[in-house]
């Protein structure tokens, strides 16, 4: 969404517009990943491509723990919590689908409320984060950019385990014509 500049003249109005921009984002996020997830069917959420690699689900738990921890009291307790358990969240369960939905859904939930409810002037507050310092401009982007890494996973996990079946959640990439090899010579 592109705004004029005299819209957010001032610090108040570039805050503004930053608390925009990354709710978008927010949300862009999650309807990236969701859209992705709308693809999997049954085994799909578990399939790891290695023994060191993590599956959708494990992605999705971790997500949800991490916006749970972060997104809690976020002005006035550490961003994690004592009751999260991080080495939880990556071990390999067979949760069902639905079970990882609804942790996922309550996690964003909580997140956009909260980024929803921040105002300009909270972005220079300070929040911890394992007890380190950040302001909440600084936390709430390195949110974001954590998320986007792990959206990122799963979209491309799930196009791995549907294969043929993915449907692109963009422009499709043009199918590449294999060219045919040069006449033999006689």
């Amino acid at each position: 969404m592109h705004v004029p500049a005299t819209e957010h003249d001032g610090p108040a109005g570039a805050s503004e517009h930053l608390l925009d921009t990354v709710r978008t984002s927010f949300r862009d996020q999650r309807a990236l990943a969701e859209r992705a997830l709308a693809q999997l069917e049954g085994d799909d959420w578990h399939v790891r491509l290695d023994p060191e690699s993590n599956s959708i689900a494990i992605v999705v738990r971790h997500l949800a723990g991490n916006m749970r921890s972060r997104w809690t009291d976020l002005l006035t307790s550490d961003g994690e919590k004592p009751w999260r358990d991080r080495d939880g969240e990556f071990a390999v369960t067979n949760d069902a689908s639905e079970a990882l939905l609804e942790v996922w859904h309550t996690g964003w939930d909580l997140t956009l409320k909260t980024l929803d409810d921040l105002r300009p002037g909270d972005l220079t507050r300070e929040v911890t984060i394992r007890g380190e310092p950040h302001s909440v401009a600084e936390a709430v982007v390195r949110q974001l950019a954590h998320y986007a890494q792990h959206v990122g996973q799963i979209v491309m996990l799930a196009k791995h385990v549907r294969g043929d079946a993915w449907r692109s959640l963009s422009l499709p990439t043009p199918r590449r014509e294999v060219p045919e090899p040069p006449p033999r010579p006689r």
